[in-house]
Parts: structure tokens; C-alpha cells; sequence
């Protein structure tokens, strides 16, 4: 019973690790329950924004989010698109520039990634019209689409003093599969239990991914697009939270993201980006946790959290478990079967936890999620299936190596999203 009464510490000092770290998580869940999405005054409209894209071989889709950003509910003449066509070999720059975006081309198989792309395109911007030209930047991808209201919105929030904002991310596929729901649910997730209550009571949110925006003194500050790892959205919030700033969310600036819907090729995403947490938690832990012991702010702990720890842990808990029952049947056979039933109850605690968030999640933005009714219950009890896929993503992702790879997009039907053509745009 020996390796028997092992395995049982080691459980336990696991779960209690998990306490310790995400207890917190639980209290943003019940506020999100009780208090609503905060809310912004009108504004005069007068600020000037840049949409800042970074698209690689985006011919099919990059026509149709041009067309998003000039049906905009805000002044067209305040608004331009920026786009690096990042070693594009197909029609990207001719479509972007065809659909009134200004092109940066980019040509460089050394320094491979968006980071990079971003780096050339502001200092393209700081080279020609200068980081003044412009009040604030709104990073997003070629696949995404936007609400007619969505800049108005983030006027709004940007304009109550708040230097950094990301919006509410949706999926423009969440009904394909179980994979594009689970991406799907999980950053509606976000925006819902996490950036919300964040942005209630006053700590930082979070930019993960797309659609956010960040003053030309958050800008000038850094001189130009410094974020290089496999997850630079990450590092960018890292970055602000050590050096003070704090992430604002929108919760009406609605943006639809394109998620995968292949196994393999969201294998090879979540390989990067764990890989990414990896080269974050390495860099920026004792960083962060120093911030936080010295009182700089709960951001420092809440932001470290949220950079994937728990699916390495998960990965040591289950590691030292598969080892445990692979000596056991040499030390003790008879334990065998009931270690082996004793690990039923966590598991079925596990899924149960990530179908109680994902049924919350569901509940509270049923209206804004792009699907059947069937089909959003359907994806909720598979949601934490998907989740489950993270631990051996994780822990091949020690071993692996990541590099960004291109994703072909496809457009949405433009009756769909109300987009209109583009002869009408033209």
C-alpha cells in the first residue's frame, strides 16, 4: 500500500495547489452572475483610429473585413486600415488595397510570426505619418468580422481614460463543430466570467488573440511593436501589467473570430500557444509574482494565473499517476483496481466543473452565440472534452516545436452578418 498511500499525497498536494491558485476564479464566476457588464457614456466622436492586420495568403477573407470596418457607425473619415501583407503568396495586398486598406508589404522568411509583421508596420507608421497620426490602434485579424457599432463602442470605453481596451470576442463558426465551440466557449468564457468582473471591480483585464486597442502613448512608450514570442498578445498584456498599465474590456464591442475545425490543426495552434506560455512563464513568473508580493496590484497574480498553469499541472498530476499505477502491479497487484476506482471520482469532477462553466457561459450570451438551440446544448456537454485535449497538448508541447503556420480562412455569408457588397462599399 505504499505507493498507494504515495499517490494520495501527491493527489492532494495537487489539489490543493489548484486551490490555491484558482479559489479566486470561483468569486469572479458568482459576480458575474449578479453584476452586468459595465457600461460607457456616448462620446462626440472625433478620435481618429487605425485597425491594425497583420495577414498572410487572407485573399479569401480580407476583402470582406475591409467591407466590416467602412460600415462602421462611426465617422469613415476617422478610421483607416493598416495592413502587412506578411509574406503573402497569393492576392492579399491586391484585395486589401482594393478594398480602400493602405498595404506595408513584407517580405522575410527570417523573422517568422505576426510580432515580427507588427514590428515592420509601425515602424512603417512611425517612418512615414508618425505614431500622432492616430489617437489609438485596434489590432485584429484578416478572418475576423465586426458589429456596425463595434469602434463606436470602444470610443467609448477609450475615451473614459482608459489607454488599453479589448472587446468581446465571438465566433463567427461556433456551430460547426465540437472543436470551434470549445474555442468558442471558452473565449466567450472570458469575456463573460474573467474580463467583465475584472473590469467591474477594478483590476486588469486580459488581451488574448484579437480586437483590442491601445493609445499612441502606450505606443510611443514602447517605440514601436516590441512583443516577439510565439504569444505575443500575451506578452503585450504582461508587459502593460509590469509596467502599471491596466487592460479596460468592452463588453458591446462585438468582434467574430474564425476558430478551426480540424483536430490536427488545432493541435498544432495549441501547441503554440502552450509552447508560448512556456516562454512567457519563464520569463515573466518571479517577475509577476514579485509585483504581487510587494503590492503592486492582484493583476500581477490574476495575469500569471491565466497563462496556462493549470494544464501543466494537470500534466504533472497525471504523469505522476500513470507512473504510481505503472509500479503498482509489482509492488502491490491487489491495490490495483481499487486505485484504479478511486480515480473515477476526479475525473467525473473535472467534467463536471468545465460543464457547469460552459452551461453558465451558454446561459448568460444564449442570444449571442451563432447557432441552434440544439446544437448550443450539444456543445456545452462536449465542451469539456475539448478542454480535456489540453493535457497532452501540454505536455507534447515540452517536446515539440511550434511555429506559426497559416490557417486558410473562408468568408460568412454576408446577408448572415449584414455586410454589405463590395460594389456597395465601393
Amino acid at each position: 500500500m505504499i505507493v498507494a498511500q504515495i499517490l494520495n499525497i501527491i493527489n492532494i498536494v495537487f489539489g490543493a495547489l489548484f486551490m490555491v491558485c484558482y479559489a479566486y476564479q470561483v468569486v469572479y464566476i458568482v459576480i458575474s452572475l449578479f453584476k452586468k457588464p459595465k457600461k460607457y457614456p456616448e462620446t462626440d466622436k472625433t478620435k481618429k483610429y487605425a485597425f491594425v492586420i497583420s495577414a498572410r495568403n487572407e485573399e479569401n477573407v480580407i476583402g470582406q473585413l475591409c467591407d466590416c470596418i467602412k460600415r462602421q457607425d462611426y465617422p469613415g473619415e476617422l478610421i483607416d486600415i493598416l495592413l502587412v501583407a506578411d509574406n503573402c503568396t497569393d492576392n492579399t495586398a491586391a484585395v486589401a488595397r482594393e478594398h480602400g486598406a493602405k498595404v506595408y508589404e513584407r517580405h522575410n522568411e527570417q523573422l517568422i510570426g505576426k510580432g515580427y509583421a507588427l514590428t515592420e508596420l509601425f515602424d512603417h507608421v512611425k517612418g512615414t505619418v508618425g505614431y500622432d497620426a492616430y489617437d489609438a490602434y485596434i489590432i485584429i485579424d484578416a478572418d475576423n468580422i465586426l458589429e456596425p457599432d463595434y469602434v463606436s463602442e470602444m470610443d467609448k470605453c477609450f475615451s473614459a481614460g482608459n489607454r488599453i481596451v479589448v472587446g468581446y470576442r465571438n465566433s463567427k463558426n461556433y456551430g460547426d463543430n465540437w472543436i470551434s465551440s470549445g474555442y468558442g466557449l471558452w473565449f466567450l468564457r472570458e469575456s463573460r466570467q474573467l474580463n467583465s468582473v475584472r473590469a467591474n471591480i477594478g483590476t486588469s483585464c486580459e488581451v488574448k488573440g484579437t480586437g483590442f486597442m491601445f493609445s499612441n502613448e502606450i505606443m510611443k512608450r514602447q517605440d514601436g511593436w516590441i512583443h516577439h514570442l510565439l504569444i505575443e498578445d500575451v506578452q503585450f498584456t504582461v508587459e502593460n501589467v509590469l509596467a502599471g498599465e491596466k487592460v479596460s474590456y468592452c463588453h458591446d464591442a462585438v468582434l467574430y473570430d474564425e476558430q478551426p475545425t480540424k483536430f490536427k490543426e488545432s493541435w498544432w495552434q495549441r501547441i503554440r500557444w502552450c509552447r508560448g506560455y512556456l516562454q512567457i512563464l519563464k520569463r515573466y513568473t518571479f517577475k509577476l509574482l514579485g509585483g504581487f508580493f510587494k503590492g503592486k496590484g492582484f493583476s500581477h497574480f490574476d495575469v500569471l494565473m491565466s497563462m496556462s498553469p493549470a494544464f501543466f499541472i494537470s500534466v504533472a498530476m497525471v504523469l505522476c499517476n500513470l507512473v504510481c499505477f505503472a509500479v503498482l502491479p509489482f509492488v502491490d497487484i491487489s491495490a490495483f483496481v481499487p486505485m484504479l476506482l478511486a480515480a473515477i471520482p476526479p475525473i467525473v469532477g473535472s467534467y463536471l466543473l468545465f460543464f457547469l462553466i460552459g452551461l453558465l457561459t451558454t446561459i448568460y450570451e444564449w442570444k449571442r452565440i451563432r447557432t441552434s438551440a440544439a446544437k448550443k446544448i450539444l456543445y456545452a456537454i462536449t465542451f469539456p472534452v475539448f478542454m480535456a485535449t489540453y493535457i497532452p497538448i501540454a505536455a507534447c508541447s515540452f517536446f515539440m516545436h511550434a511555429k506559426w503556420k497559416p490557417v486558410k480562412h473562408n468568408p460568412v455569408d454576408e446577408k448572415e452578418f449584414n455586410i454589405p457588397s463590395g460594389e456597395d462599399q465601393r
